[in-house]
C-alpha cells in the first residue's frame, strides 16, 4: 500500500495550508506501517520535511502552476500510489489510483473582489474539476462544507469535516516571562493583536476603523499586526496614515513561532474580524494561550471559538470597538473567556485530525488497516 501527501506548498508559503499539510504528515505517519507513506516536497524546499517511516520524494512541479495537473501527475507516476492526498485541493489528472482533496475555503467564489485577477482565474478554473475528480473531499469546517453544497452542488455526504488544531507550543506563559520577552519588541502587555496574512479578506481596514473609535472613546491601545503581506495590501498602510494612527500600529513580519506565543500571551485580545475564514487558526491559537478572541460572526469562526469568543459584525467597526472596550474594562469577563477558551481549544488536536483523515483514506481504499 502506498499513500502520498502533497507538501509542495511548504517551499513557497510555509504557513497556513502548508502548515496543515506538514502537521498531517507528521501525525499520520505513526499510524501507518513503515514504507506506506510518501511525502512529495518541491525541490526548492530548504529543509527536509521527513517523518518516521515515510519516504520523501522531490518533484519539480510548483504549486499553483497552470500546468500542474498534468506535470505533477507525470512526476508522481513512478511512485505507483494507491492514494494521493492533495492538501491544497487540486489533484493531478493522473498518477494515483485514488485522490483525496482538502478544500479549505471558497474565498475565490464568495469574495472574488479580495483576490487578484490572476488568482481568480487560477482557482475558478480548477475548483469544479477538482471536486468532480476527487474520490473524497475533506473540509476544515462545517461552514466550508455548506459552501461547497451551496456554490458547487457538492453533496454533504461527499464531504468529511475534519477540524484543524493549534500546536502544543501555544500555551499560557508566566507573566514575568511574557513581559521580559515583549521588551525585545518595545511592547508592554495589553495591546490588541491581529495574526494572519495582510489582505482585504481579513478586514484590517475595519479593524483600523475600530481602533480609531476606541481612541476617540479614550481607550488608547496599540494594535500589533503580525503575519506577512498578501495580495492587495497596500491600502492598509494608506488607511493607517489617513486615520493618523501611525504611532499606534506595529507590524511584525517573519516572527518566530516562539515569539508568536509571546505575542498571544501579552495581548489583551486577538481581533479577527475577517469577512471569511475557512477555519481561522489564529483564533484557536489565541484561545489555547488563554487570550480572549473577538471574531467575526461569519463562516467558520463561530464554529471554532464556540462560546469562548465574542462575535461581532465585520461590516460594523462600532461593534468591534465595543467588544474590545468591554474586554478592556471587564476583568471578570476576561477571566471567564480565558477559562472557556482553554476548554474549547482542548477539543481540537492534530492527533485527532490525523486519525480522522486516516479513516477517510481507509474508506476510499476499502480497508480497515492500510
Amino acid at each position: 500500500m502506498r499513500i502520498g501527501i502533497d507538501l509542495r506548498l511548504h517551499a513557497y508559503a510555509p504557513g497556513g495550508i502548508a502548515h496543515y499539510a506538514w502537521r498531517l504528515a507528521e501525525h499520520i505517519s505513526p499510524l501507518l506501517p513503515a514504507g506506506t507513506l510518501q511525502l512529495f516536497q518541491h525541490r526548492k524546499e530548504t529543509g527536509t520535511l521527513s517523518a518516521p517511516g515515510a519516504r520523501v520524494r522531490q518533484v519539480w512541479t510548483p504549486p499553483h502552476h497552470r500546468l500542474e495537473r498534468w506535470a505533477l501527475g507525470a512526476e508522481i507516476m513512478p511512485a505507483r500510489l494507491n492514494l494521493l492526498h492533495s492538501t491544497d485541493f487540486i489533484p493531478p489528472a493522473w498518477g494515483a489510483r485514488h485522490t483525496v482533496i482538502t478544500v479549505h475555503d471558497l474565498t475565490f467564489l464568495l469574495y472574488p473582489q479580495y483576490l487578484t485577477a490572476e488568482s481568480q482565474r487560477y482557482y475558478n478554473d480548477q475548483i469544479v474539476w477538482a471536486v468532480e475528480r476527487a474520490d473524497a473531499i475533506i473540509a476544515d469546517s462545517y461552514a466550508t462544507q455548506r459552501d461547497l453544497e451551496a456554490r458547487l452542488g457538492v453533496s454533504p455526504e461527499r464531504v468529511t469535516v475534519i477540524h484543524l488544531a493549534a500546536d502544543s507550543r501555544f500555551r499560557p506563559l508566566p507573566a514575568p516571562e511574557v513581559e521580559a520577552g515583549l521588551q525585545r519588541y518595545g511592547l508592554a502587555p495589553g495591546y490588541l493583536l491581529f495574526v494572519g496574512t495582510w489582505e482585504p479578506r481579513k478586514n484590517l481596514r475595519g479593524l483600523l476603523d475600530a481602533l480609531e473609535l476606541l481612541h476617540a472613546q479614550g481607550e488608547q491601545r496599540t494594535l500589533v499586526i503580525a503575519g506577512r503581506p498578501g495580495w492587495l495590501y497596500d491600502e492598509i498602510f494608506q488607511h493607517i496614515k489617513a486615520l493618523g494612527l501611525e504611532a499606534w500600529v506595529r507590524f511584525v513580519e517573519g516572527i518566530s513561532s516562539e515569539d508568536l506565543v509571546l505575542l498571544y500571551n501579552g495581548a489583551l485580545l486577538l481581533a479577527l474580524p475577517s469577512f471569511y475564514e475557512g477555519f481561522g487558526l489564529p483564533a484557536l491559537e489565541a484561545l489555547q494561550c488563554g487570550t480572549p478572541a473577538v471574531v467575526a460572526n461569519r463562516a467558520s469562526l463561530p464554529e471554532v471559538v464556540g462560546e469562548a469568543g465574542l462575535l461581532i459584525n465585520p461590516e460594523d467597526p462600532q461593534t468591534l470597538a465595543a467588544a474590545c472596550q468591554q474586554l478592556a474594562q471587564d476583568s471578570r469577563l476576561r477571566a471567564q473567556l480565558r477559562d472557556l477558551g482553554l476548554a474549547q481549544a482542548a477539543r481540537f488536536s492534530w492527533d485527532k485530525m490525523a486519525s480522522e483523515t486516516l479513516a477517510v483514506y481507509q474508506h476510499i481504499l476499502g480497508e480497515t488497516t492500510p
